[in-house]
């Protein structure tokens, strides 16, 4: 199948003005542009539609658009074409990029150089700024092909326990290649979890077109008691095996600080306590919980008194903890 003409592409008359060539190109670039529409064939729709408006906003190409088609955009026309090339025996050359008549090959080949091939490698709202402005009275507005931009760099950044819960601002010295080192400063907001990732735009790698953008990377380190699963803390208490038989009020750490727990009485030893909104308080949501979890711990050594106490307390009130095992 041929091409279609640029002008139905563009839904527009052949006596269109620039600003209306350009303004139904906007519409069909709002419209198929691959970061609005990911149908099969948006794609090839935008690209049908960047060729049609980089003939068709151009003076001289659409000339030789409206005389000759198609076939005035292909390598037919070189030099010495002829009387029969145009109206009133002018003659038409076209010159590649290597300085070499008749050396297109096709779309890409047309604008290549130009300026406007780089629609196609543009995003919506750069190409929709570039775009915006000029073009009025039939003036051909002029662009700049986007540069293009520095790497993304990956920075791995260790932080403590207590600094991912509370936040905290790391001071990151940046060296790129031979070049002087810089010194940032990055805030940690509070609640990031292990692996979480930070953004800084603009101080990657630097490119002709300004710098990449700067990902950390948030490694935590563990903490010596409190362990973390979402955004709960756990936190292994020891208690005695009175306190465990009678009950007790027992000092626990938290994020926040020391806070009395009461211990019921005849608690097991894995019972978990919860102290609601004692957790991690992410960026956003809600805090979670910590959990008091007990773990029965009885004396390393029994003197002889204590061993004839307990002997008497199996006798005043025996039991027997397997009672209740899956086994029995």
């Amino acid at each position: 199948m041929g091409k279609r003409d640029y002008y139905e592409v563009l839904g527009v008359s052949r006596s269109a003005s620039a600003d209306q060539i350009r303004s139904a190109y906007r519409k069909l670039a709002r419209k198929y542009h691959p970061d609005v529409n990911k149908a099969a064939d948006a794609a090839q729709k935008f690209k049908e539609a960047t060729e049609a408006y980089e003939v068709l906003s151009d003076a001289e190409k659409r000339k030789m658009y409206d005389q000759f088609g198609h076939a005035g955009m292909g390598g037919g026309f070189g030099a010495g074409a002829g009387p029969s090339a145009g109206r009133g025996g002018r003659t038409y050359t076209w010159t590649g990029g290597g300085g070499q008549a008749g050396g297109f090959q096709g779309f890409e080949d047309l604008f290549a150089g130009q300026g406007g091939h780089g629609f196609m490698g543009m995003s919506l709202e750069e190409l929709m700024a570039a775009l915006g402005g000029g073009g009025r009275g039939g003036r051909r507005r002029t662009r700049e092909t986007p540069r293009p931009g520095g790497m993304d760099v990956t920075y791995d950044l260790g932080v403590d326990f207590l600094q991912a819960v509370h936040g905290t601002t790391a001071t990151i010295r940046l060296q790129r290649g031979d070049g002087p080192s810089e010194t940032i400063s990055v805030k940690i907001p509070a609640g990031v979890k292990e692996g979480s990732k930070i953004r800084v735009r603009g101080k990657g790698a630097q490119g002709p077109g300004g710098g990449g953008d700067l990902y950390i990377v948030v490694h935590v380190r563990e903490h010596p008691y409190f362990r973390r699963e979402g955004d709960d803390i756990y936190l292994e208490v020891p208690v005695s095996v009175t306190e465990a038989c009678l009950g007790a009020k027992v000092d626990v750490p938290t994020l926040e600080g020391t806070m009395t727990v009461t211990v019921p009485p005849g608690t097991a030893s894995h019972r978990k306590l919860r102290l609601k909104g004692k957790g991690v308080k992410p960026p956003s949501g809600e805090a979670g919980d910590q959990y008091v979890v007990i773990r029965i711990v009885p004396p390393e050594q029994v003197s002889d008194e204590a061993a004839d106490l307990l002997r008497k307390l199996q006798q005043v009130q025996p039991y027997d903890p397997r009672a209740k095992a899956p086994w029995k």
